[in-house]
């Protein structure tokens, strides 16, 4: 399927110097897994009080690439500096659920009108994030399949706050946006699943 988590290596390699930068400085990989979160958890305020201010829906596509930047940076540093542990597992497993949902939470705030798809949409992100890990514990890997995996919710979401920085309202049309999102999901989330049983 295709997804924006296949764009990871490339990524990567353009993070390769900042990585260096990082290592360099003694900042370990949990400590950027904990910046992740508290980025994140600042997105979060600032997308809630975005009505105070226009200039705050651009924390979702700046500070959702920054937060990719760092989720993608975490891992590297972990793998190539031997800073793997269990710690970091559950920090980087926990923190992006939670991390997320606190990112998502303000969009039943901005688009009542979906109120209760978003509900949903939260909610399968979570189960679509747990389906990912069942695949480490009853497959070979952890899986990440998507369409709208965790990156690609990401991208929507940037895309979101650039729509309504720029006025253009989505409220017409959300509940077909978010429809389409939650069918994508539950199509990732089966085929994570799948393949997780199929490696098993």
């Amino acid at each position: 399927m295709i997804s924006v988590y296949k764009l990871k290596p490339k990524f990567q390699q353009l993070l390769t110097p900042v990585l260096l930068f990082l290592h360099k400085n003694s900042i370990t990989a949990n400590q950027i897994t904990i910046s992740s979160i508290l980025l994140s958890m600042v997105i979060g305020v600032l997308f809630w009080n975005a009505d105070l201010s226009k200039w705050f829906f651009l924390s979702l596509p700046i500070g959702l690439l920054l937060r990719m930047a760092l989720n993608a940076l975490d891992g590297m540093m972990a793998r190539k500096f031997n800073q793997t542990s269990k710690l970091g597992e559950v920090l980087n497993e926990v923190g992006d659920i939670v991390s997320d949902v606190i990112i998502f939470f303000p969009l039943l705030k901005f688009q009542p009108e979906s109120l209760y798809l978003i509900v949903i949409f939260i909610v399968l992100s979570v189960i679509n994030e747990f389906a990912g890990l069942i695949g480490k514990i009853v497959g070979k890997e952890r899986r990440y399949d998507g369409p709208m995996g965790k990156s690609d919710r990401a991208l929507i979401l940037g895309l979101y706050g650039l729509l309504i920085f720029f006025g253009i309202s989505i409220t017409s049309i959300s509940q077909y946006i978010f429809g389409i999102i939650i069918a994508l999901l539950i199509i990732s989330t089966y085929t994570r699943l799948k393949k997780s049983l199929n490696e098993a």
